[in-house]
Parts: structure tokens; sequence; C-alpha cells
């Protein structure tokens, strides 16, 4: 059955998408299904767990997003997952850093779709949430219709539950992953033929997506669509997810309960010896356009990067903010 309650969602991102970027987002979004940056199951299973994978209860619905390629080790560290609270484990495809070209996983598993299946069906068997996969649509010389076909059906056949698709290539040669993320152009075609092929399972779509306008267009030929930078940089837009696509009361958004929330939020972190700056740096985007929003941007880029920052310093990021003009620029 495909489940529709995760229509949308914010990517998996690293470097971005921590416990307090989550936290953060969720401010936003009640419904959207977060993702975790890329965890390494090594990683999961002999680091600091709860400096790896703790979250704070109001990120629900969250996912953990693994990268491996051995089955076991999956299997293990979606276990783990699953005891620490996570809804969802979903396995990285798609990643083209050095980093996972080095331990042949993400991306290069687009080449090993035997295998791909094999990691789904061991950690099918380990838990009891969904098991999930993010792919690219092929990598270096592979013709996508072939290479998507041989992984998605691998995968579903494994018992996947859902599998998302960026909808580009990734080059594992002569690309960076920043370049990899630009410059493969977009086949969202491919990934509306994929769902055609698989009229009954879940299939859902990422890269290149900018506003819930095109996110609703996507979702007349998909049934998820994911957003990436544009929920990083432009962090508003989220705040529409809710009427747009789950059916809530399409009310003005309560900017009062977010700067309360935001500064607890802030003072806990720091009361446990984190810096203000850990939360900050991922709301700079949030009132692009607004009268205020230079200002704001200004304190939490400087002040609120200096040690002994406190949550003081949001409010006053927060009072350089006409919020009179919030709902015009929805």
């Amino acid at each position: 059955m495909i489940n529709q309650a995760h229509r949308i969602s914010v990517a998996p991102m690293m470097d971005w998408t921590d416990r307090h970027c989550r936290f953060f987002h969720r401010q936003l979004t009640r419904e959207a299904l977060l993702y975790t940056e890329m965890v390494v199951a090594d990683a999961v299973i002999h680091g600091a767990r709860e400096r790896l994978l703790g979250f704070d209860d109001s990120e629900h619905p969250v996912a953990l997003q693994l990268g491996g390629a051995d089955p076991g080790k999956l299997a293990e560290a979606a276990r783990i997952g699953e005891a620490f609270g996570y809804d969802e484990i979903n396995l990285n495809v798609g990643c083209p850093s050095d980093r996972v070209q080095s331990g042949t996983f993400g991306a290069c598993l687009m080449k090993a779709p035997v295998l791909v299946a094999d990691c789904v069906a061991a950690m099918k068997a380990a838990v009891k949430i969904p098991v999930t996969v993010k792919c690219r649509i092929g990598v270096d010389e592979q013709d996508p219709e072939p290479a998507l076909d041989s992984l998605a059906d691998g995968v579903f056949a494994a018992g996947a539950d859902a599998l998302w698709v960026h909808a580009r290539k990734a080059w594992l040669e002569g690309l960076s992953p920043k370049e990899n993320r630009d410059i493969p152009p977009l086949d969202y075609g491919r990934v509306y033929r994929l769902k055609a092929r698989k009229k009954n399972k879940f299939i859902g779509i990422n890269g290149g997506i900018q506003s819930l306008a095109e996110a609703l267009t996507h979702l007349d030929h998909v049934d998820g669509a994911m957003l990436g930078r544009a929920a990083y940089h432009t962090p508003g837009i989220l705040t529409g997810i809710d009427a747009a696509f789950y059916g809530s009361t399409a009310e003005p958004f309560d900017f009062a309960a977010l700067i309360d929330a935001m500064a607890d939020y802030a003072a806990r972190h720091i009361e446990q010896g984190g810096r203000l700056g850990h939360v900050t740096r991922h709301m700079v985007g949030l009132f692009h356009g607004l009268p205020g929003a230079r200002r704001y941007r200004q304190i939490l880029s400087i002040e609120a990067t200096k040690q002994g920052a406190g949550p003081q310093v949001l409010k006053a990021a927060f009072a350089e903010v006409d919020f009179g003009r919030t709902a015009e620029a929805a």
C-alpha cells in the first residue's frame, strides 16, 4: 500500500540536516517527513550513538539514512536506529562524495543492484519500521533506463517500502560532489516512467524542486516530492506544506511561537555545552525578502557565532524582522 502520509519530505543533506536543523524545520511543518544526514553503518555500530543518532521527540516523523554496503552491518545499524525511535530507515544509494567512493557505497551501489537488494532484505528482516532507498537514475556511463529499472525491481522484490529517486545521474569521475548536484541534467521524465511501471509502489522524486508549486506538479506523476536545498536556503517555504499537502487549515504562521521554541531549544543546547551558532546557522535564510531580513542575517551570521552568545541574540535577530509582511511574502 502506498503511504500518502509522506507526500512531502525534506531531503537528507550532509552537514545540513543535523538534529538542530530538523528541530527548526519541524517548527515550520508538522507533517513533512524529515531525514537525518547520512550516517555510516560502522559509525552507528561502533561510534558515539547518542551524538550520532540522538534527536528531539518533536522531530517525528523522522527517518534515519544509513550508508554502507554490508548487509549484516546495515541490519545491525537499522536495529539500533529503530531502538532509538526512528520512524524509517533509508539506504543511501545516491551520494557521490569521495568518502562513499572510497568505501564503495552511496552512488557506487547503482552498479551493484543485487547487493542493494541484499542490503534491503537484511534490513527488512531486522526491523519492523519501513525500510526505504534513495538513489540516482544512474551513474557514469550507465543507461538510466535499464539501470534504474534494475535497481527498483531488486529493492522492491526485497521488500523496500519506498524508493526516492534523485532525477540526475551521478558522475563518480570528473565531477565534485557539489557539481553532481547541478551539472548532470535533470530527467524528471525518467522517474515518471518508473512510476508508470510501478503503479502500486511508492516512488518519490528529488532534485531541483524550488517551490511547493513545483512539488505539487510532480505529485501528478509520482507519490512523493522531496525538497532539498530550497528547504534549507529558504526554509520559510516549509510553512505552507501542511495546508497545501495535508489539509491543515491555512492560518497565519505563529512566528511568536517559533521565536519562543527556538530560543528555548537554543538555551537547552547551550546548557548542555553547545553553542548558539550550532542552532542558528540553519536559520539564516528564514526571512528572505522581508524588511529587516538583512539585519536578521547579519546578527545570526556574526553575533550568534561569538563565544558566549545566548538566546537573547536570537530574539534580537527576530526583533529586526517585519512580521506583518510574512503572509504577503508567502
